[in-house]
């Protein structure tokens, strides 16, 4: 694998940073603080992600790194592998995945697995090495090569450790000391009482007795709601149909309202009858009245009548006698004073009689005349009674009319009401009962019924809800054991697939490390032997794995001597090498190199001993030196080695 070229647009310090790379030897020179550490964090970045897990430490590597101004936080990195293929990534680093384009720019991200923490693990399918390996071989960042002498046993055991696990921060004896240390304190055993395992069983014993003490309760909690749902829609049910009553009723209501007027009517009606009858009965009365009255007059004229004719035969009568006498004293006496005398009253006679005649004849014409006005009122008073009785008749007769129509509209209201009321219902409540509830003659009276019942069952929900309520602590309690119970026993199951862990993984090291020793590490100490010797010029050509003593390296008298008893250059001239000898191992491809300030601690003949083997024994990858000094530059122009200066200034 080999980087063409960088590409930064903000990174930490860094902007519009481009740098172009070759093959063989890269040194990025640059002073202290002036990102080169910084360029290298990039490349792992842009490779792998950038984490905003502070892992400890006071920022995250995502804190770190962010541009303060708000510049975009981005870059690009173009590199080719070893078949040829060509690839360019550009990562914005607020964003957990980057974009992969080929030679051709399409963008192949998707081609890729992609891990919903890790994110997109397209170089680790490339190149077959995690960021783990990726930082603990190929990359040596400063301070982890910069050691102090108190810090020499540390390095050594890294080493001690590679070689026997293959892991430089992987001892087997610590590994199996703190696995079995960890069992004990985290799990415990059988003969251990206060630890976890032991406690936690104790604990489910006593709140599964518990548990069992509330099941009680939870029996009863299920009782009561079921109770309370049945009694509920018993209630929401009932309310229904006591509002369809209800309604029922209000129909019933307004019937008897619209009945009662047209009872009014009927009620008018049958007065009107009754003083239709009265009416005739007076008219009768008065005609018989009348009758009497115009016959008292008749006979009181009849009456006048025969008085006025006897007084006309008295006076005919008299008048006779007095011409008999005037005739028989006209022939026998035949006194003409007599004569005269006789013969005058006759006229005074007649005047008198006629005058009592017209006198008379006035009494019986006033008579007649009072009489005929008489008949006259007593017929105007018939007429009257039988107007009213035409009126009071005529009056029924609409009456009759309208109550027909009233009774024919309110019967045909009704049924349209029940009608609709039973469609709006129908839904709502059994049609059976809604028919039955429709035939009601009283529905006022089933209403009452229901309101009781109601009343009663709303009574019975509150009792339920206050038995509810006084379980509910306990069944809180019960639902708090279930819980923690769970819990706990997730935890026994969790230190029980711990302890079996633990017991297959010392198995599986102890295994491991028999197979290490026996088939790697001759091989591993070998070419380390052979690096080592390259790098120190022949004085250190052995190099050993000692079961107690851990690393251990061959003098030039045949002694060995522990690498922890070597000077801090030394020492990190075997962890460099430990880094070159595994680095053939870790991937198909040919991947490049980093050392950030490795050579810190390494003297002139150390730097040129290195610089030599590292362009001669690894002329076939990249290699990136990252100094803040111009001896690598000086020691590389001396051996007239070939070099690509990048410089950070």
């Amino acid at each position: 694998m080999k980087i063409n070229e960088i590409k930064i647009n903000s990174y930490g310090k860094l902007k519009d940073k481009e740098i172009k790379c070759n093959d063989g030897i890269n040194l990025i020179y640059g002073k202290n603080e002036s990102g080169k550490s910084t360029l290298l964090r990039f490349i792992e970045n842009i490779f792998y992600g950038i984490s905003k897990n502070k892992k400890g430490k006071e920022f995250s590597d995502y804190d770190n790194f962010l541009p303060w101004s708000g510049e975009e936080f981005s870059g690009r990195i173009n590199y080719e592998l070893d078949n040829g293929e060509k690839y360019e990534v550009f990562r914005d680093f607020k964003k957990k995945n980057p974009k992969i384009f080929n030679n051709e720019k399409e963008d192949i991200s998707k081609n890729f697995n992609i891990d919903k923490n890790k994110g997109n693990e397209f170089f680790y399918e490339q190149t077959n090495i995690d960021e783990d390996l990726f930082l603990s071989t190929i990359v040596s960042y400063q301070q982890r090569v910069k050691l102090e002498k108190n810090e020499q046993n540390f390095l050594v055991q890294k080493i001690a450790n590679i070689v026997g696990t293959g892991e430089d921060n992987v001892s087997y004896k610590l590994a199996m000391d703190r696995i079995t240390r960890k069992q004990r304190d985290e799990v415990g055993s059988q003969k251990s009482r206060e630890k976890p395992i032991n406690v936690l069983q104790r604990k489910i014993e006593t709140l599964e007795q518990e548990k069992e003490n509330l099941k009680d309760f939870e029996n009863k909690k299920y009782d009561i709601e079921e109770n309370k749902n049945n009694l509920e829609n018993e209630i929401i049910n009932l309310e229904k149909e006591k509002e369809y009553i209800s309604s029922l009723k209000n129909l019933e209501n307004n019937q008897k309202i619209e009945e009662e007027k047209i009872n009014l009517k009927e009620k008018i009606k049958k007065e009107n009858i009754e003083k239709i009858n009265n009416l005739k009965i007076n008219l009768n009365k008065k005609i018989e009245e009348n009758k009497k009255e115009k016959n008292k007059k008749i006979e009181k004229i009849n009456l006048l009548k025969n008085k006025n004719k006897k007084i006309n035969i008295k006076f005919l009568i008299i008048l006779i006698l007095f011409i008999l006498i005037n005739i028989i004293q006209f022939i026998f006496i035949k006194n003409k004073i007599i004569n005269i005398s006789l013969i005058a009253i006759i006229p005074i006679l007649l005047i008198i009689w006629i005058f009592i005649k017209m006198k008379k004849n006035k009494e019986i014409k006033l008579e007649n005349e009072e009489n005929k006005k008489i008949l006259d009122e007593l017929k105007t008073q018939e007429k009257y009674l039988e107007n009213e009785i035409e009126i009071i008749e005529n009056n029924n007769k609409n009456i009759e009319k309208e109550l027909e129509t009233e009774k024919d509209n309110l019967l045909r209201k009704n049924n349209s009401e029940k009608e609709k009321l039973l469609n709006n219902y129908k839904n709502k409540i059994n049609y059976e009962k809604l028919l039955e509830y429709n035939k009601l003659k009283n529905p006022t009276e089933i209403f009452e019924n229901m309101q009781n019942d109601l009343s009663h069952k709303k009574i019975q929900l509150h009792q339920l809800e206050l038995d509810s309520r006084n379980i509910e602590p306990k069944l809180d309690n019960l639902s708090k054991i279930e819980e923690e119970l769970e819990n706990d026993k997730e935890q026994l199951s969790s230190l029980e697939k711990l302890n079996k862990s633990m017991e297959l993984a010392k198995e599986v090291l102890e295994k491991s490390y028999e197979e290490m020793k026996n088939m790697v590490a001759p091989k591993f100490t070998k070419n380390l032997s052979e690096n080592i010797s390259k790098i120190t010029n022949g004085k250190y050509k052995n190099v050993r794995v000692h079961d107690e003593l851990g690393l251990i390296v061959e003098l030039e008298d045949g002694s060995y001597v522990e690498v922890g008893k070597l000077s801090v250059g030394t020492i990190d001239q075997l962890y460099l090498s430990l880094r070159l000898s595994m680095i053939d191992d870790l991937s198909e491809e040919r991947m490049p190199i980093f050392l950030d300030e490795s050579f810190a601690y390494f003297d002139a003949d150390r730097l040129k001993n290195i610089l030599k083997y590292l362009s001669t024994d690894f002329n076939n990858r990249q290699i990136f030196i990252f100094t803040c000094t111009d001896r690598e530059k000086d020691i590389l122009e001396e051996l007239k080695v070939k070099f690509n200066l990048i410089s950070m200034d």
